[in-house]
């Protein structure tokens, strides 16, 4: 063999070898999901899932941008038998190798829920539901099931007290029961025995202090400093018998959130929440009440109101009396001014 023609093969060798080492280094480090793309890519993958379902999801996103290359790792990786369910956020430039051994691994990402100013079950639902795995109907139905609320102390109206507004890291694919025992553990955790010692302190429980409190934050939404002193004049009512007389529960026994003029006759709507015609508080919340709302019940201010109602301003704020007469003088200047600015309703 001469020598020439080794030199040839050493050269021929260290091409293929350079070449082999290149394209390897491109299907395991070059970005080919999400590929020039500002956004990130959440794959969801259902159980039950196959390696097909995946691809078919990425190329119906347009995630990949090298099939070829993508399918040829996978391979090569193991993962069309390691297909594992999960929420996987795919970020723009991501390269074979980092995306499959995400997917590989089961190492997902938890969705990041965040949810206030709900006021219906319904609205719990629809909000929560699509967010997971579980979807709408299964949250509905587990909320709806009186053996399964009734193992975490609520019945099917109350359950939505157990929800507290606020953000949560949850994975995709938790199961429903599983869901509601970590809401219910954030519950637990608000919960205190001071929070509850206080609650007693009242002669309320952690339910009705949700009740009440959601009453409190319709009458005083946006001025979260007066809440305590609007949840001292609800009990005072309380302690004293007297009906609560709050608008905020007509509205939610009319299912009209819009009205800004409560008018004599929707005062008189029967239902178990209008606290006009019924004393004490309504069979459950008509909001979910956040935990400022609720810590202000549980420290109220201390006074001797009886009487509100929104100030002649219009400022947000409330006109506050101890006696029947003074209140009837404040709401005659509130009245005078929504007739000033024909608001009618």
């Amino acid at each position: 063999m001469s020598r020439n023609f080794k030199i040839g093969v050493f050269i021929t060798l260290a091409v293929l070898s350079t070449t082999f080492t290149f394209y390897f280094w491109q299907i395991f480090k070059t970005p080919n999901l999400q590929h020039e793309k500002q956004e990130s890519f959440a794959l969801l993958i259902p159980e039950g899932a196959t390696y097909q379902s995946v691809l078919d999801t990425l190329k119906k996103h347009d995630v990949i941008n090298d099939q070829i290359s993508f399918m040829f790792l996978a391979k090569l990786l193991n993962y069309p038998e390691r297909v594992r369910e999960g929420r996987y956020v795919i970020k723009p430039n991501s390269s074979n190798f980092q995306v499959l051994k995400k997917l590989r691994e089961g190492d997902q990402d938890a969705v990041r829920l965040t949810f206030n100013n709900i006021r219906l079950k319904e609205e719990l639902i629809e909000r929560i539901g699509p967010r997971f795995e579980f979807g709408e109907q299964k949250f509905r139905e587990a909320l709806s099931s009186p053996d399964l609320v009734q193992k975490y102390g609520f019945d099917t109206t109350t359950i939505v007290s157990m929800f507290l507004p606020n953000t949560y890291d949850i994975y995709w694919n938790v199961g429903t029961e599983k869901f509601l025992d970590r809401m219910h553990d954030e519950y637990k955790k608000f919960w205190t025995d001071e929070r509850l010692a206080k609650a007693k302190a009242i002669n309320l429980t952690p339910v009705e202090v949700a009740t009440l409190a959601s009453i409190v934050e319709e009458e005083q939404a946006r001025k979260k400093d007066e809440r305590p002193k609007v949840a001292g004049m609800y009990i005072n009512r309380l302690q004293a018998g007297m009906p609560l007389q709050a608008d905020p529960t007509v509205k939610f026994a009319l299912g009209d959130f819009a009205i800004k003029r409560i008018l004599t006759a929707q005062l008189m709507v029967p239902s178990p929440y209008n606290t006009y015609r019924n004393t004490g508080l309504p069979p459950g919340p008509i909001r979910l009440a956040d935990q400022v709302s609720l810590d202000a019940v549980l420290n109220y201010e201390k006074h001797n109101y009886t009487y509100m109602c929104a100030r002649a301003d219009l400022s947000g704020y409330h006109a506050f009396a101890d006696n029947y007469a003074d209140h009837l003088a404040n709401a005659r200047l509130y009245q005078a001014e929504l007739n000033r600015r024909n608001i009618m309703k």
